[in-house]
């Protein structure tokens, strides 16, 4: 890990090719919170190839609508969902449908890192 931000709606971690969120009980993820991300992209990995991996062992809820925009971030590759959560798997589909990149979801953090590094590599290929 290279650093961490613990801010009031999440808590995130920046690694060399990806970044791992860990969002915070009750809130709403809404479009004020991805500009944080959009900071955060451009400190840490200008024009650098990066994963975003969102861990969700809380309950929160998404706006599906700022992957609209999460998606424009043209060197984010991919984008993970790791829960084993049914409820949240059905979540899931919704929110891939805004967004036009690579989205997958994970029972585990392990799976989730290993298709990282799939991602990463078939976008240095």
């Amino acid at each position: 890990m290279i650093t961490s931000y613990n801010f009031y709606f999440c808590y995130i971690e920046i690694h060399e090719d990806y970044v791992k969120a860990v969002m915070k009980e009750g809130i709403t993820v809404s479009p004020e919170h991805n500009d944080v991300l959009l900071q955060i992209v451009e400190k840490h990995y200008k024009n650098i190839p990066f994963v975003y991996i969102t861990h969700r062992i809380n309950s929160y809820a998404v706006d599906p609508t700022i992957y609209l925009e999460t998606a424009k971030i043209s060197n984010m590759v991919g984008f993970a969902v790791v829960s084993e959560d049914p409820k949240q798997k059905i979540q899931i589909k919704l929110e891939k449908t805004f967004f036009n990149k690579e989205f997958k979801q994970f029972d585990t953090l392990e799976l989730a890192l290993k298709w990282k590094d799939d991602m990463i590599k078939k976008y240095r290929d």
